[in-house]
């Protein structure tokens, strides 16, 4: 457990362990003292009431969109006047807007009482019970009418999650980190992590585990024409691997705005693919007047000379009306296919945690873990192979290099008779072409002439190039329902450790990233 899951867990157990609070029809009450958690890392909003609205959450919560100042969709207009994000189509609105949608609510398995009720037909005023802590996971969506370059389309609504947590000042996690009571109890809520849903491969995905140095409220930089989003973390307008996106930092796609023209560059993320970013082109949330990141925003403003335009927040509307919409364009708009998988129509998902285990897990989601490939393996026998996570169901990340070490196993010959073993490394899932290396062990049937075979072990290594490709915008799309990736790999295989026996070629081809 690294040092940031070691952090958070302390938190996420303090949250879930609360002790006897105010009743539950307690009333917000102004803070009466001079608490201050404002350095708190992630810390968004800190208080005493003991219920908020889901529109209340998500003010609080809200990032910064910062487009290219070359975005098309803002034909020349900066500052105050722009009006990205855009409304959708059947609703109308004088300025940006940014939809929000409260996705899943966590509560302790030790408590009975509901974290969420319904507020009627506005989603926006359903509540959130937060006197017994919470772990909320909430997503933001921005809509723009067309996408542009490489698989241009019309519609694009782009996604990015926050998890968030909720739990009291006099609780384990604030008071191992040095915060006394101040003399009243109060709720403080921080984010825990990002997930920047670039273009909906999880591979894909810029996933930020917020610290000490994330900058607030969050800067998310929108890619180009093609409007994937990135979280800034600390708001200098540049896109910087590891430091702005810390896990899956190989795979993570970063913001190529370059792909606008036409091009698809799905090798590794070069930092010459990213404009830098001026501060008139930031469209800023509207935080509420309590919001402690309001004196952080205005301090990060002193420098801007031509104001910033605000957006909008309102909830996520239904496929229901996409579809409607798309009935009166006489089959010339399809916006209703972008909404129908991300639209939640019962409401939040409701899931309980019950120790260390379940709250990592939650906490880590967004890292993806489905990584079994299958494929048709040949080395001048026939078989097939299958590649999996070192850990089962997690990935086993190299801290220095950030590729992978799997498990790989293949079955070849007559009646599937010989045995291979290897761990495999590869610096990526989702680049188009990689080196990988695999050593490992084999068991087989050696020929030995007249009919007479020999069972051998032996250590064998084998060294090439993965090549992936994704399916989801080819004509084989209908395969993605497996996995996105498909792959070939193309490699040279040698039997023996010091004395090489024998070399022969490996190709496998079939579906997944390894």
């Amino acid at each position: 457990m690294n040092g940031y899951e070691r952090r958070v867990v302390v938190f996420v157990m303090a949250v879930l362990t609360l002790g006897a609070v105010a009743p539950a029809d307690a009333q917000p009450v102004p803070l009466a003292c001079g608490c201050d958690f404002s350095d708190v890392p992630g810390v968004i909003w800190w208080g005493a009431p003991c219920e908020m609205t889901v529109a209340e959450l998500s003010a609080y919560a809200a990032p910064v969109f910062w487009f290219s100042p070359d975005e098309p969709s803002l034909a020349d207009i900066h500052g105050t006047e722009i009006t990205l994000p855009e409304v959708f189509p059947f609703e109308t609105a004088e300025g940006p807007v940014v939809y929000y949608q409260l996705k899943e609510v966590v509560r302790s398995s030790r408590r009975d009482s509901p974290v969420y009720r319904e507020g009627g037909d506005h989603r926006g005023e359903a509540i959130i019970t937060i006197e017994d802590g919470a772990l909320l996971l909430l997503e933001f969506y921005a809509y723009y009418a067309d996408e542009l370059g490489f698989s241009s389309h019309q519609h694009d609504v782009e996604g990015a999650e926050v998890r968030l947590a909720i739990a009291p000042n006099d609780g384990q996690y604030l008071t191992e980190l040095g915060y006394p009571s101040c003399g009243e109890r109060h709720l403080v809520m921080f984010m825990t992590r990002v997930v920047a849903k670039a273009h909906g491969i999880e591979w894909y995905w810029n996933v930020l585990d917020v610290d000490k140095d994330t900058r607030l409220p969050l800067n998310l930089l929108v890619e180009e024409g093609k409007h994937a989003t990135a979280p800034d973390k600390n708001a200098d307008g540049y896109f910087t691997p590891s430091y702005d996106v810390n896990v899956r930092v190989n795979d993570a796609w970063g913001v190529r705005d370059i792909i606008r023209s036409g091009g698809l560059f799905a090798a590794g993320y070069q930092a010459w693919m990213t404009k830098v970013r001026h501060p008139e082109d930031r469209v800023l949330p509207p935080l509420p007047d309590d919001s402690p990141l309001r004196a952080k925003l205005a301090k990060q403003q002193v420098e801007y000379t031509r104001g910033n335009a605000t957006y909008e927040l309102r909830p996520l509307p239904s496929a229901a009306q996409a579809a409607a919409w798309d009935a009166e364009q006489e089959g010339e708009s399809h916006l209703e296919k972008f909404l129908v998988n991300k639209e939640l129509p019962d409401g939040p998902e409701h899931s309980e945690v019950s120790g260390m285990e379940q709250a990592l897990g939650w906490i880590n989601a967004g890292t993806f873990k489905r990584s079994l490939s299958i494929s048709a393996y040949a080395d001048g026998k026939w078989g097939f192979s299958w590649t999996f996570p070192f850990y089962i169901g997690k990935n086993m990340t190299v801290p220095m290099t950030g590729g992978y070490v799997m498990h790989r196993m293949y079955l070849k010959n007559k009646n599937l008779r010989d045995f291979g073993w290897t761990l495999l490394y590869a610096n990526s899932a989702s680049r188009w072409v990689d080196p990988y290396i695999a050593a490992g062990v084999e068991w087989y049937d050696r020929d030995l002439g007249m009919g007479v075979t020999e069972r051998r072990t032996d250590f064998v290594f084998d060294t090439g190039f993965k090549f992936r490709t994704q399916v989801g915008q080819s004509p084989l799309r209908f395969l993605s329902f497996l996995t996105e990736f498909w792959g070939l790999r193309v490699g040279v295989k040698n039997y023996g450790f010091f004395d090489i026996d024998r070399l022969t070629y490996v190709v496998e081809i079939g579906a997944g990233s390894f």
